[in-house]
């Protein structure tokens, strides 16, 4: 007989918030493409968390937030809509980059800093909404 191996949602908030940390570590730290990492990962979290909530089962194993998103019903305002296609474009660049100096040169501190901005203003607005 198999254990029920379901994680509660709780725990997928509670690894969304580590996570979360962890980016802004990352950016203090200016490992910039770890910080832009983290970012997704504290996003796909919390979204697998909503989906545990909502549903009583396991999320699929997938990194895809817009899939992630479409599956909890979740309607986002139009900014964190197109904030999340982007989101999810990065997940697999700065997971396995091609080229890590030109990956280096891409995530600024500028450029980080709002992305993990933006991630904290996502996560609040799910958090708040769902």
């Amino acid at each position: 007989m198999q254990k029920n191996n379901l994680k509660s949602a709780n725990e997928w908030f509670k690894q969304s918030v580590y996570d979360m940390a962890t980016a802004k570590i990352m950016l203090k730290t200016r490992r910039f493409i770890y910080a832009v990492f983290m970012c997704h990962l504290a996003s796909e979290k919390l979204l697998k968390g909503l989906y545990a909530k909502k549903t009583g089962q396991n999320p699929p194993k997938t990194h895809d937030l817009v899939f992630l998103t479409s599956l909890t019903g979740i309607n986002l305002p139009i900014e964190l809509k197109d904030f999340i296609d982007y989101l999810n474009g990065l997940s697999v660049p700065t997971r396995y980059p091609d080229e890590l100096a030109k990956l280096l040169k891409e995530y600024t501190q500028k450029r980080t800093t709002e992305i993990v901005l933006k991630t904290q203003k996502l996560l609040l607005w799910l958090k708040k909404n769902c």
